[in-house]
C-alpha cells in the first residue's frame, strides 16, 4: 500500500569523506533492492557533495526497480536527466550553503523553470514529482502545472516539539487530502525515522515514502536488510492505524 524508496546519498557521503572507492552507492542500491525496496532515490546536487555523475550513471544502468532522481530545476540537471532518463524526477530546492534540503520548492516563484523540466519529462516519458512544503497554495500550484505527484516535506513534523507534533501532523493530513482530491499522488519524506514514520504512514492518502538518512544510519548498526525490514514494520504499523 505504500512504496518505500530508499535514498542512498549518504552511502556516497561516507565514501567521499575519505576519498576512497568504497562504500559503493551502486552496491548499496543493489542490496536495497534485494532487501525489498520498491525504488532507489538519489540526489545529484550542483556541488556534487555526495552523488557524482558517474554514480548516477551506474545506478541508472543497474537499478531494476525504479530510479527517482532528485535534482534542482536547472538547465544542467535537465540536460543530465534527459540523457539518463530516470523513472521519476523529483524537483527540490537547492542552496549551496544548506546542510540538507531546507523547505519545499517555491512552485509559484520557479514556475518557468519547472515548466521547462516538465516539458522534457513529457517528451522522455518521465514521471515528475515536486517536493513541496505543507502548504495548500503549493499543492494547488503543483496541480496547475499538471505534475503527477507531490512529495510533502515532513521536516516540520519530524522536528517539532512534542506539544506541536499533533498540529504539524494535522497540517500534513490536510495537505495530503487536498492533493489527493486534486488527483495528485501523494508522497512524503524528510526527517522520517522508524518512530515518527508511523503516524505519517497512517495517513490514508500517502502512497510513497522516500527515506534516506535515518535508514542508512540504522544500517550502520544493523545492515541494510534489517534497516529496511525495520522501516517496513513501522510503515505497516502505521497502515494498520488507517481508518477502515
Amino acid at each position: 500500500m505504500i512504496r518505500l524508496h530508499v535514498n542512498i546519498d549518504h552511502v556516497a557521503t561516507v565514501r567521499n569523506a575519505r576519498g576512497t572507492a568504497y562504500p559503493d552507492p551502486v552496491f548499496a542500491a543493489q542490496l536495497c533492492e534485494q532487501a525489498g525496496a520498491d525504488g532507489i532515490t538519489c540526489h545529484l546536487r550542483e556541488d556534487r557533495r555526495h552523488m557524482r555523475d558517474a554514480d548516477v550513471e551506474r545506478i541508472r544502468a543497474s537499478v531494476s526497480t525504479l530510479l527517482n532522481l532528485e535534482m534542482a530545476a536547472t538547465e544542467e540537471m535537465t540536460t543530465i536527466a534527459a540523457r539518463l532518463r530516470p523513472d521519476v524526477i523529483t524537483l527540490v530546492p537547492e542552496r549551496r550553503e544548506e546542510r540538507t534540503t531546507e523547505g519545499g520548492l517555491d512552485v509559484v516563484g520557479t514556475r518557468p523553470a519547472i515548466e521547462r523540466v516538465a516539458e522534457m519529462c513529457t517528451t522522455q516519458g518521465i514521471k515528475l514529482s515536486l517536493f513541496i512544503a505543507v502548504d495548500l497554495a503549493m499543492v494547488e500550484a503543483s496541480h496547475a502545472l499538471g505534475v503527477e505527484q507531490v512529495e510533502l516535506h515532513t521536516g516540520e513534523y519530524c522536528h517539532a516539539a512534542p506539544l506541536r507534533r499533533e498540529h504539524e501532523l494535522a497540517r500534513l493530513a490536510t495537505a495530503a487530502r487536498c492533493a489527493q482530491g486534486l488527483g495528485l499522488e501523494v508522497a512524503a519524506g524528510h526527517g522520517l525515522n522508524r518512530h515518527n514514520v508511523i503516524e505519517v504512514a497512517a495517513l490514508p492518502e500517502i502512497v510513497e515514502l522516500n527515506i534516506g538518512h535515518a535508514l542508512i544510519s540504522d544500517a550502520v548498526f544493523f545492515g541494510l536488510k534489517r534497516a529496511i525490514d525495520g522501516f517496513r514494520e513501522a510503515i505497516d504499523r502505521g497502515i494498520g492505524r488507517r481508518p477502515l
